[in-house]
């Protein structure tokens, strides 16, 4: 069997085993809860296979509605084992509301809406410098607290660009897009990729990171919020840099040493300390597979076909781990198997290279 469709098919049981009446938790075993970004990227996928996991997507919806806040913020995470909401996210509430136009468009039905609309209102008051973007505290979004970032992330901004032409905001994400890519002052584009974060100037001194934050450039992509010179570019940087390399995708690039002016003493709290390990250029395949969008979104078929065989390689190798040691890519020591979203991205990846359409 082509090992492509092998990986395919152990993707979908990986899906089965992460389905719960609660909605798909993040892994099975190891993170037994609803994670807002977890679970709707991980439906990107699952909603690809017709109704297998359209009671499961629903019900993440559901449980992640149920337990929003009373301004309208959508929890990080409901820990299934005791109950437990945990909050201090601001990609939540991001992907909550593009997982709900997902499920309303691959199933004519809607569900959760109220409290997508209090989700919207709680996103527009984070926009403390009232110039189309969001901000956002260190350690509140998916990379967690590796690297240190926080104002303008390129993460964040092209969610929201995303969200804003999901709900018909036009010219908001117009603004977003032209401060993003154009402000003297703030943009993030640097003439080759987007910054992982830029905060304010102080003549000389600049609160930015120059580093690759490779899900960040790649949403930009994907959700279009780069045009198609800039998505050329940043694809160019991936393959110059080897950052598809040895499978795809390295979280972020080069990876961050201790005593550098990226670093902070709490990095050594977690598997980042070491480069090349977990979020410090580790390999997470689930952003493979939004790299494998890109080329497609790029029409660089043949390219996205070869990362395909690689991506499923990894996969199949650390049966859907977490993540892969950046340069040897082998399974990230404590890395959980099973990993929902990796199967559902790659769900993705390969049913738009068949389709030869960017699914997402």
């Amino acid at each position: 069997m082509d090992k492509t469709k092998e990986a395919y098919e152990s993707a979908v049981k990986v899906l089965e085993k992460c389905a719960t009446p609660s909605g798909f938790r993040a892994a099975y075993p190891g993170y037994n809860g609803i994670w807002a970004r977890d679970s709707m990227i991980t439906s990107l996928g699952a909603s690809l296979l017709g109704d297998k996991f359209k009671e499961t997507i629903k019900q993440s919806l559901i449980t992640l509605a149920k337990n929003q806040s009373e301004k309208g913020q959508i929890p990080n995470a409901i820990l299934l084992d005791n109950n437990q909401v945990d909050f201090k996210s601001i990609d939540s509430a991001l992907w909550f509301v593009i997982g709900y136009f997902n499920f309303k468009q691959k199933f004519n039905e809607s569900v959760a809406q109220n409290s997508v609309n209090k989700a919207i209102t709680w996103l527009s008051y984070q926009d403390m410098g009232e110039d189309g973007m969001l901000e956002q505290l260190p350690t509140t979004d998916w990379q967690d607290a590796f690297p240190h970032r926080y104002g303008h992330t390129i993460n964040t901004q092209a969610l929201y660009y995303k969200v804003l032409n999901l709900t018909g905001e036009e010219e908001k994400s117009e603004k977003l897009k032209n401060v993003a890519n154009n402000h003297k002052e703030d943009k993030l584009w640097n003439g080759q990729f987007y910054l992982p974060w830029r905060w304010k100037n102080h003549n000389k001194y600049k609160e930015q990171g120059n580093w690759f934050d490779s899900l960040g450039n790649l949403l930009a992509i994907v959700f279009e919020l780069a045009d198609k010179s800039q998505a050329d570019k940043i694809l160019a940087h991936i393959k110059r840099q080897k950052i598809n390399l040895p499978y795809p995708l390295k979280a972020i690039y080069p990876p961050i040493k201790k005593g550098s002016k990226d670093w902070q003493d709490y990095f050594n709290d977690c598997d980042a300390k070491n480069q090349y390990n977990y979020l410090n250029a580790g390999i997470w395949t689930f952003i493979g597979g939004f790299y494998i969008l890109a080329l497609i979104k790029q029409k660089q078929f043949k390219e996205a076909e070869h990362e395909l065989q690689k991506l499923a390689e990894a996969n199949m190798k650390g049966n859907f781990s977490e993540w892969l040691h950046g340069k040897t890519g082998k399974t990230g020591s404590k890395a959980n198997d099973n990993q929902a979203w990796n199967a559902g991205m790659y769900i993705s990846a390969y049913e738009s290279l068949k389709r030869k359409e960017c699914l997402v």
